[in-house]
């Protein structure tokens, strides 16, 4: 096993400006070339502590990550986790990045070349609404992604992945969450949109994206995910990360 560290590959050259003129209308968000060529700013401003995420995400797949078996990473954008793991991760694991967006996957290619790498990383199209395959895995990775799954399909998005994963694998889940509890889903929310503030975003592009995002994202309680990993089987489950509305789980078969 490597002793490097993980090292976040991100092309932040293109502004995210999508919700940027209060002239265009607002239609649900989608994963389309526009989003697709300035991602990758888009979700370094968006996400809090998102390079923490990464490094915590590298660190924890590669205790459970064993050789001649294969990583997945579920909504995989533009391969930025696949190539954080690439250098921590043992060699003899293959890696698999799954997402339903080509100009997405097209990003993800373009990185992978650019940055070079000696093992084997397969993009693979698919949609987690129709059904996906996992196979010989010890480490699957799916970072705010399930929350783009419509509800009625997760429990067997679950159980795909606990079916592919070899036994002591593990699933990395990093979510958006809600609160039962009203006040502190305002609280968690307005502490989110100051954040997005700081990093630049407008209250028109914050307004409007959220307007897009409202019947795509759909957020579950703590509680929720927790519930959804233990019914389709997973014996142990522990939060590793928690920011305001946001949380990582890992969960272990």
């Amino acid at each position: 096993m490597t002793d490097q560290s993980s090292r976040l590959v991100l092309h932040t050259n293109s502004r995210d400006e999508v919700f940027a003129d209060e002239r265009d209308a607002v239609a649900d968000f989608s994963f389309n070339s526009t989003v697709a060529n300035v991602f990758d700013d888009m979700v370094s401003r968006s996400v809090p502590f998102y390079g923490e995420m990464q490094r915590m995400v590298c660190e924890l797949a590669r205790d459970f990550a064993q050789p001649q078996s294969n990583l997945y990473d579920i909504g995989c954008s533009t391969a930025t986790t696949l190539l954080a793991l690439d250098h921590v991760v043992d060699n003899h694991v293959d890696f698999v990045g799954i997402d339903n967006a080509p100009d997405m996957l097209k990003k993800a290619a373009e990185k992978i070349e650019e940055l070079g790498t000696n093992r084997s990383i397969e993009l693979v199209t698919g949609d987690l609404h129709k059904g996906f395959t996992v196979e010989n895995a010890s480490v699957v990775t799916m970072l705010l992604t399930l929350q783009f799954v419509r509800p009625l399909f997760r429990e067997r998005v679950m159980k795909t992945i606990y079916e592919g994963l070899n036994e002591h694998g593990c699933l990395l889940l990093i979510e958006k969450l809600t609160s039962e509890d009203t006040t502190f889903n305002r609280l968690f929310i307005d502490h989110y949109y100051d954040f997005k503030r700081r990093n630049g975003y407008s209250s028109i592009e914050i307004s409007k994206k959220r307007e897009a995002l409202e019947n795509v994202l759909i957020p579950y309680r703590l509680e929720e995910n927790i519930q959804l990993l233990k019914e389709v089987g997973f014996k142990s489950t522990e939060v590793f990360f928690r920011w305001y509305n946001f949380c990582g789980i890992v969960a272990v078969k």
